[in-house]
């Protein structure tokens, strides 16, 4: 896969941006370009940024990351700070210019916003370590590359009953509109997107 510079930039300012330095460390970070490059590339077999992921003790880490942070630091585009949090050391990023947005297509843009709710905003920096732990991750040694398509052995192999009903009601409802002869909506997969992490989270 080839790795994007500037988009990683981009994803990087965007998701300091969206969520503040008290809610995004250098753990949660590393996690939300590895979900979003994963899932991304499973939905449409390339990735966003196309950067490098290896196992380590905290789940998969991002090769391009650090280099990429003192690049930016240097370039005035992101202050870096570590401050005490309850005895340890923690990594703050606050992006001090804009993503460059017009580099992300609104599919990207709209899973990164879903993997940065699930990642910043509804798991600890310990809780998204330990998900972070999926099959693929499993299945390495450390320090070894975590391939894009090894992705496909963490997502289940059965959904659960509720997303399977959730599913057959939006189909019946797609149904109803084509009857009616209303303009047919398409399946909102942003959703269905949602309740796979949901799966996941929960398997």
């Amino acid at each position: 896969m080839q790795y994007d510079r500037a988009k990683l930039k981009t994803v990087i300012l965007y998701a300091c941006l969206k969520c503040g330095p008290a809610q995004l460390g250098a753990v949660k970070l590393h996690k939300v370009l590895y979900f979003t490059d994963m899932i991304y590339y499973a939905n449409t077999g390339v990735p966003v940024t196309g950067a490098t992921y290896r196992k380590s003790t905290f789940g998969p880490t991002c090769d391009q990351l650090l280099v990429t942070l003192s690049r930016m630091a240097r370039e005035k585009a992101l202050e870096v700070r570590e401050v005490d949090y309850f005895g340890y050391r923690k990594k703050e990023y606050t992006a001090l210019e804009s993503p460059e947005i017009e580099r992300l297509n609104e599919t990207e843009i709209t899973l990164l916003d879903e993997v940065i709710e699930f990642v910043c905003f509804n798991n600890t920096a310990k809780t998204i370590s330990e998900f972070s732990h999926n099959r693929a991750w499993e299945l390495a040694r450390h320090g070894d590359i975590l391939k894009y398509n090894s992705v496909f052995q963490i997502y289940p192999t059965e959904v659960s009953p509720e997303t399977m009903d959730w599913a057959t009601a939006e189909i019946k409802a797609i149904e109803e509109q084509r009857s009616s002869g209303e303009a047919v909506a398409s399946i909102p997969f942003a959703s269905l997107r949602k309740k796979v992490l949901e799966d996941l989270r929960n398997k």
